[in-house]
């Protein structure tokens, strides 16, 4: 078994300790009323994003999110939270350090603690438990998601079973075989959406593409047709699925909590790399953490 296999099939017992460890957070994670970002890089980037439409759906405070390298230094925020499972992505450890230098509160997701992370962040939440031996990620990240759902009090029991629900049901009949993949989202699951189409292209090398539901309609549908996927991991919008079978594509509805609809992604991106005789534990041109020279970062 892979690494990455091990590891994603994990994640249900990870969320129940995020849920647990949550309350004893709460001092170090945004605030009601504060005015917060999410930044990471990758999949960390798309777990912000749903983090952030979580935070403000549930009327805790104006909240955005960004890659780390575009976070936009000029606006003022009352907390910065980075997710980072390495602690030492580039990127991530030269905005936490110009932050402190600029007096901006940090607090750092992360899933090894024996990092520079720990000199450039003011506050750590250390997730070791969820940490993962795999280039492509899976557990830490939905853990460190299920850990600032609990905080805002949305996460739930019925989640963990979901995710248990996903790992042990079969795929889509066929879903292996497709030559081409999309994933949709609403909300909160736009950036699962995302990261759902980012496992595909990392773990199997799959054309995979992702958007919010409604934008699918706008241009995008076009390229459905036999031999594609389309997979909503959130309620769809009325008659897309009717849409994308009558251009000859396959639908997946989602049926569980779009974090075990994630899971359910994931496997499939190993299953597709199985299809094609790849290996998930090495992705191509990939590796664990993204750490830049000093001739790189002045290019950047």
């Amino acid at each position: 078994m892979s690494h990455v296999a091990q590891e994603l099939g994990t994640q249900p017992e990870c969320w129940e300790r995020a849920a647990e460890l949550a309350p004893a957070q709460r001092a170090v994670l945004p605030q009601p009323g504060e005015r917060t970002a999410f930044v990471g890089c990758g999949t960390s980037y798309y777990m912000a994003q749903a983090a952030a439409v979580l935070r403000e759906e549930a009327g805790q405070g104006e909240t955005d999110a960004f890659p780390a390298s575009e976070f936009p230094r000029h606006r003022r925020y009352d907390r910065v939270v980075a997710l980072t499972r390495s602690g030492t992505t580039t990127e991530v450890l030269d905005l936490l350090a110009g932050l402190r230098d600029a007096g901006v509160p940090t607090t750092a997701v992360i899933g090894d603690p024996a990092t520079p992370v720990m000199s450039v962040a003011d506050e750590l939440v250390v997730l070791d438990f969820a940490d993962e031996q795999s280039v492509v990620q899976t557990r830490f990240a939905t853990t460190a998601l299920t850990l600032l759902r609990a905080h805002l009090g949305l996460h739930t029991a019925a989640v963990a079973a979901d995710g248990r629900t996903a790992l042990a049901e079969p795929l889509p009949e066929q879903a292996a075989s497709c030559g081409q993949f999309t994933f949709l989202g609403r909300g909160w699951s736009v950036g699962l959406a995302h990261e759902a189409a980012l496992k595909m292209r990392e773990a199997s090398l799959s054309w995979a593409e992702s958007y919010p539901a409604m934008e699918y309609r706008h241009g995008p549908i076009s390229v459905t047709g036999p031999g594609t996927l389309t997979w909503s991991l959130g309620q769809a919008p009325d008659g897309l699925a009717e849409q994308v079978r009558s251009a000859g594509g396959r639908w997946v509805a989602g049926r569980l909590d779009p974090l075990a609809e994630l899971v359910r992604a994931q496997r499939l991106a190993l299953a597709v790399a199985a299809h094609q005789e790849l290996d998930p534990d090495r992705p191509r041109n990939l590796t664990r953490s993204v750490i830049l020279t000093a001739g790189e970062e002045a290019v950047r």
